[in-house]
């Protein structure tokens, strides 16, 4: 079922029916209680001020003192109902979008910014969880002018008919006035989504910024960015200043005929004074709860807006689809490339024994990535197959892929935390990992306890490298995939890394894509990818010594 805006929004009241339904009506009974108020000082006026009966005005405050102390508690608990729906609601939300976002199909970032998925899964998560509020709001508010509209039809038809007959004409010209408030309040959150986007890749990216000397073009970009963002939000403004001077205006018209009916009423003697008080206390009253529809009508126009946005992200296609395909039960790791056309790659035929350790070079960054993508079933070939122990990955369901093939990225990312959480997956013993990668001296250069900073932006590029090869390693899968591994290492622990991996990988699938000498000198096979296909395959001595094209991207 697609993830629509009518569908967000469903889930997002239905998951909470409970509790939403628990504050509305206690708010519901807040606002019966506040309407009664002016009718109960209307009987005090009536029978006890009226008549000076001491024992009617005891009797009376009483029964107000009973209605305050019940507004009391209604209010209490029913804000705490509302609340728990709206934050209950949100964070189930955030869930969702989350496990969207991290399936192992993909897809939900497909031309999204990292930080746009942020904000949508916060701000956005925000605004529709709190539309549970909005609802008891809105129930409270349509209970207010019904118990209104009943108290004043008791005081006199006329004036309850006013109510009756006025209050729909005014809710439906509500619901006109917020429809651009919600178009423009769309418009604000994609923008303010995409500055959020392009300024946590501008931080991410800020050392490489500033040694390619590019912060003033950095800072201009953003500056318009923010500006387009900024623009958005004053225009959602201005909307919901005139949405909401346009409903405050309506609702002054219409309390102000309830004023003027029950005035002229009780100048022609056909009400009392106590019935008059009670009308103008009800009039005044009534601003309330059409003050809380303008505001539940603005709400759910904004919660709309982002309703549609999470739909987006939680109804985006995956990748790639799951399939009934099953590899075997312990994994050999047998690769085979059938033919294989994706991207720059052409027709590419390439088998890798189970054990193997291979070494992949090309001189186009482009085929390294579109190779490990199919590799690693982060896309699908446009022709041809992928198979491991025989099964095509484009059958077997993604999750089932990502256990058994790992692929390490040349940009792999730390997280705060210390340097043991970032390596160790679980309890496993990661020392040879640690050792293999290098990562062991990197541990030993930090204070003991250490945390790293977001990013790990206290490590040098040369120990993120390390630390990010130790945890693929660690992590032991049936094959490993390696991009350009020690790029930011110097050429002695890349020698003791290529050792590393040659021993601590002995008898698992390895492929590693790498123009690194010292990486290549210690694989098994080495695979030359040119012009989209594999056109030499040998060791890497008898490649430097026989193949110019090899020895110019390796060498040069």
């Amino acid at each position: 079922m697609r993830d629509d805006r009518g569908t967000v929004l469903g889930r997002a009241i239905g998951g909470q029916s409970r509790q939403v339904l628990l504050a509305g009506a206690l708010a519901a009974g807040h606002q019966a209680g506040e309407a009664l108020v002016p009718v109960l000082i209307g009987v005090v006026i009536d029978r006890a001020v009226s008549t000076g009966s001491s024992t009617e005005l005891l009797l009376w405050l009483a029964a107000l003192a009973a209605v305050f102390a019940g507004l009391s508690a209604s209010f209490r608990f029913g804000a705490r109902a509302a609340e728990r729906a709206s934050q209950q609601a949100g964070h189930e939300i955030r869930v969702r979008l989350t496990r969207r976002v991290l399936h192992p199909g993909g897809g939900a970032e497909a031309d999204r910014l990292s930080g746009a998925l942020v904000n949508i899964a916060t701000g956005d998560a925000r605004r529709v969880g709190g539309v549970n509020t909005v609802v008891s709001a809105g129930i409270a508010a349509l209970t207010g002018l019904l118990v209104s509209a009943v108290a004043l039809l008791w005081i006199s038809v006329p004036l309850g008919l006013v109510v009756l007959l006025g209050a729909p004409p005014v809710l439906w010209l509500g619901g006109l006035l917020g429809r651009p408030l919600e178009r423009r309040s769309a418009v604000e959150q994609e923008r303010a989504a995409h500055a959020s986007g392009l300024a946590t890749d501008l931080v991410a990216g800020l050392r490489v910024l500033k040694g390619i000397g590019a912060e003033s073009a950095a800072v201009a970009r953003y500056r318009r960015t923010s500006q387009e963002s900024l623009a958005a939000t004053l225009r959602a403004s201005r909307a919901q200043a005139w949405h909401d001077g346009a409903i405050l205006a309506l609702t002054g018209v219409f309390i102000a005929a309830v004023a003027l009916v029950g005035g002229r009423l009780a100048a022609q003697g056909e009400i009392s004074v106590g019935d008059l008080v009670a009308a103008v206390g009800l009039a005044l009253f009534l601003l309330a709860p059409l003050q809380l529809f303008a505001w539940v009508n603005g709400e759910f126009a904004r919660g709309r807006a982002s309703a549609a946005r999470i739909g987006e992200v939680l109804s985006a296609p995956p990748a790639v689809a799951a399939g009934p395909g099953q590899f075997p039960s312990v994994v050999r790791g047998q690769v085979a490339l059938a033919g294989v056309t994706h991207g720059p790659l052409r027709g590419v035929d390439l088998d890798v024994a189970p054990g193997e350790l291979l070494g992949v070079v090309t001189p186009d960054p482009a085929a390294a990535t579109a190779l490990l993508a199919c590799l690693a079933r982060e896309v699908d070939p446009a022709a041809g197959a992928v198979t491991l122990d025989g099964v095509p990955l484009s059958t077997v369901d993604p999750a089932e892929v990502r256990g058994a093939i790992l692929h390490a990225a040349h940009h792999a990312d730390l997280f705060a935390g210390t340097l043991a959480a970032n390596v160790a997956l679980d309890d496993r013993d990661v020392l040879p990992a640690m050792s293999a990668a290098a990562a062991d001296e990197v541990a030993l250069s930090l204070p003991e306890g250490a945390v790293l900073t977001e990013r790990a932006r206290s490590l040098s590029g040369g120990q993120r490298q390390r630390v990010a090869l130790a945890r693929a390693l660690a992590a032991d899968p049936p094959v490993l995939l390696l991009h350009d591994p020690t790029t930011a290492v110097d050429t002695v622990t890349e020698a003791r890394i290529a050792t590393g991996i040659r021993d601590v990988r002995h008898g698992r699938t390895t492929i590693l894509v790498t123009t690194s000498p010292a990486l290549l000198a210690a694989v098994d096979r080495v695979v030359l990818l040119d012009d989209g296909t594999v056109r030499a395959q040998g060791t890497h001595e008898s490649l430097v010594a026989t193949d110019p094209g090899y020895r110019k991207a390796v060498l040069s």
